[in-house]
């Protein structure tokens, strides 16, 4: 949409005398340079209400960034919290932050196995470091929506629509909007950082494509290397998702034009591969360590997590429009993935129609079926009710890299493709509503308003926060220093997927003593299958029923076996119980399984079982 001059201004300027044509070259010059600062100004000012846009759904965390914990995170927040602080710490402490035996003490934790997003871990880690890692993880999240919001924008504005008019701006902000803030980018918000940050996704792409130009394979191939690199540290199966998406677009807008596909796919040989070995040379030592280190496992389990169909149509549960009658369709509340909402539905199928003839259109309309059969897994199921029909994620759900990602995450892939759709749709429709020679406006002010009316019910609500519970001044004053020596400290419960309060305290103590258990994804003994948490131990697996229970199990000397070999195989140094109004249970069982009673220190109960494991000696 570049502007030209008319041909007869253009005679005009060419017939007039050399003083009076170079005045009209400089007011044609001083005229283009303040088309490009009002362009720049208007970039600048969408950029800024995404970053606001941002802060502001997040805005309950940033408030209180001392104890404040997202209330439908789960324990994702302690994890990814330890991720960037164990990051960090191993950056100050000069070792590998690959892998970490701090946690999951002895076997440790493989970290480039787990989702500890290196690509902005690392650059936070000074951050981290002096503020703590809850402020980092705010601006994992808080990027994450604004950069990719930006990020989509950018593209949208300068590769999709070309100009510097308000009209193509204000087309692109509203994909770029949906591409930032789209439900589920929300839903993920509550604790995913890693499935908010796509802000390299769409450079990729356009990387891509200027490779396939064949121009300069070489500076091209590398810049598409580093990409990749950056996007395999912020998430590889984010990268997974969107690569099939490009791959879907790709084949359907080749369709168009099959000769010119062939010859950009031969020119773009030379600068993949350039990519390809730049990306291999950076990652290679770390994919190493993910997929054959110490800690390391074969693929993640889910069973099924494929979408409901009726998702599609229902508004978010953090949107205006929604509300809680649509968690019927989550598997939990950061997994709204196909949430798009009926107003979206909406202006996708009569958009698609109506632009039919645009091969930008067709291809992205590829990309939704697409990806939306995916994320149904392998039967499609409707408001709950199974049909039997198999779908096509049946055949890919055992496959090598498919096995570990859940189904219902592919319907995410659709994002930018109806991103696209809205940027191509409000564009024309702006045109044409106010174009006399178009001679029926009925469908761009149907567009319109149905945008508008998305806009308003789809505009996300603030993500809720509450308390989490203290750091125990057993840790915040050092008396810990007084039962741990060269062993573990042990929660009681043992730390595991549903109780990590030690990872929070073993942050709060700068990573100054191992501990038992946690919660991260690692192998299991057999199998080597990844299991969220530590594999169960006998003792483990007992204090968490009497928790749950509230009930003192019995005791016997085959319990109190396992239990010594327990804690030797955790090299406990020390037990640690928080006092409250409940733990009568816990105490009990404890006080049994090691033979004496918990000693009261602080607002926690402790059972020094050095003299116990190993003969070691207490302080």
């Amino acid at each position: 949409m570049t502007e030209t001059v008319p041909e007869d201004r253009q005679q005009l300027v060419e017939a007039t005398p050399g003083r009076v044509r170079s005045v009209i070259n400089r007011s044609r010059i001083v005229n283009r340079s303040r088309i490009v600062n009002r362009s720049r100004m208007i970039d600048l000012a969408i950029m800024v209400i995404f970053v606001l846009a941002a802060v502001w759904v997040m805005s309950n965390l940033w408030r209180n960034l001392e104890s404040g914990y997202l209330v439908n995170a789960g324990r994702d927040q302690s994890m990814w919290e330890w991720f960037f602080a164990d990051t960090a710490h191993a950056l100050s402490q000069f070792r590998t932050p690959l892998y970490s035996d701090l946690l999951n003490y002895p076997l440790g934790v493989n970290l480039m196995a787990n989702t500890a997003m290196f690509g902005i871990s690392m650059p936070l880690a000074p951050l981290t470091l002096i503020f703590g890692p809850t402020p980092a993880y705010a601006i994992g999240l808080t990027l994450g929506l604004a950069g990719t919001a930006i990020a989509w924008y950018w593209t949208f504005s300068r590769h999709v629509l070309t100009g510097d008019s308000l009209r193509i701006k204000f087309a692109a902000a509203v994909g770029g909007a949906f591409c930032g803030f789209a439900p589920a980018m929300i839903s993920h918000a509550n604790g995913h950082p890693n499935f908010v940050g796509f802000f390299v996704i769409p450079f990729i792409f356009m990387q891509v494509i200027r490779v396939s130009r064949g121009t300069k394979p070489v500076r091209d191939g590398i810049i598409l290397g580093l990409l990749m690199a950056w996007q395999i540290f912020l998430g590889e199966e984010p990268l997974l998702i969107f690569t099939m998406s490009a791959l879907v677009f790709g084949a359907a807008y080749a369709c168009s034009d099959l000769t010119k596909a062939r010859a950009a796919i031969r020119r773009s040989l030379p600068g993949l591969a350039v990519g390809a070995i730049v990306s291999i040379l950076i990652t290679a030592i770390p994919l190493y360590s993910q997929f054959f280190g110490p800690a390391s496992y074969d693929g993640v389990g889910h069973g099924q997590a494929g979408a409901d169909f009726g998702a599609f149509t229902t508004l978010p549960t953090e949107s205006v429009g929604g509300d809680s009658n649509g968690a019927e369709f989550r598997m939990n509340p950061t997994e709204e993935n196909s949430y798009f909402g009926w107003p979206i539905v909406m202006l996708i199928l009569g958009g698609t129609v109506w632009m039919w003839k645009n091969k930008l259109v067709r291809a992205g309309a590829a990309v939704i079926v697409f990806m939306g059969v995916l994320s149904l897994g392998s039967e499609l199921v409707y408001n709950g009710d199974h049909t039997g029909i198999t779908l096509p994620w049946k055949f890919l759900a055992h496959l090598p890299l498919f096995e570990s990602v859940l189904e219902s995450r592919f319907a995410m892939g659709a994002i930018p493709a109806i991103g696209l759709l809205l940027t191509l749709g409000t564009y024309r429709a702006l045109v044409e509503i106010r174009d006399p020679r178009v001679p029926r406006r009925i469908v761009p002010g149907a567009w319109l308003i149905v945008l508008a009316i998305a806009s308003v019910v789809l505009i996300p609500t603030r993500i809720d926060t509450v308390e989490r519970p203290a750091t125990p001044e057993f840790i915040t004053s050092g008396s810990w220093e007084q039962y741990v020596s060269d062993g573990s400290l042990v929660s009681v419960p043992v730390s595991n997927g549903e109780e990590v309060r030690a990872m929070q305290w073993q942050v709060d103590s700068d990573f100054a003593f191992p501990i038992a258990g946690g919660y991260f994804v690692g192998p299991h003994s057999i199998t080597r299958g990844g299991i969220y948490g530590a594999e169960s131990r006998p003792t483990s697996s007992l204090l968490v029923k009497t928790k749950e229970t509230g009930q003192i199990p019995a005791i016997d000397a085959t319990t109190r076996a396992n239990a010594l070999t327990d804690l030797q195989f955790w090299h406990a140094d020390v037990l640690v119980l928080p006092k409250a109004d409940d733990d009568n249970a816990l105490r009990q069982t404890v006080n049994d399984l090691v033979g004496f009673d918990a000693k009261p220190v602080d607002d926690v109960w402790v059972w020094d079982v050095r003299s116990l494991v190993n003969g070691k000696t207490t302080n």
